[in-house]
């Protein structure tokens, strides 16, 4: 509702709305455990890509900041590759039209169910209290119908040093 009221409005020509997934350190995907999805959405981005040039978090604010005409802060920003390749030169001032919901969102998950029980045993009254491992496996079952894979983890090694 929100691109969809922007999109129409009269500032659309001129606004890019960035959104990047704020923490997914203990939520890995089936993929790698440090991708997050990020969206840019303006009347300059393709619209229907999917661009999976590798891009991160820094290379957001980088591309925000060439937007802006605005200095770098730090020299990892200054580094920072921009997200050059979801622009185009033309923009596309056609208002994006928002979906209904496919799912309720109201409903809210069965007492009784295979994860219930798991559920119902974490501690969900401060943050950082509950086992990440056990929360992500109880949210994949529920999801998906079937035990999480494990996660690709990714990991750089140095080279041994010469003598």
């Amino acid at each position: 509702m929100l691109v969809e009221a922007l999109s129409t409005s009269r500032f659309w020509r001129d606004t890019a709305l960035f959104v990047l997934e704020d923490d997914a350190q203990t939520g890995p995907d089936h993929v790698d455990s440090h991708r997050s999805p990020a969206y840019v959405i303006s009347a300059y981005t393709k619209r229907g890509v999917v661009d999976s040039t590798h891009y991160s978090s820094i290379s957001m604010l980088k591309t925000i900041e060439v937007i802006l005409s605005l200095p770098p802060m730090t020299h990892f920003d200054a580094a920072a590759p921009p997200m050059e390749s979801v622009f185009q030169n033309k923009p596309d001032l056609r208002p994006y039209k928002r979906l209904s919901a496919r799912v309720s969102l109201t409903d809210k998950n069965p007492e009784v169910s295979t994860t219930a029980s798991r559920s119902a045993a974490l501690d969900f009254d401060g943050s950082d209290r509950i086992d990440d491992a056990e929360l992500n496996d109880i949210l994949y079952l529920a999801i998906q119908g079937r035990p999480a894979p494990a996660p690709v983890r990714s990991r750089f090694v140095a080279s041994p040093p010469r003598l």
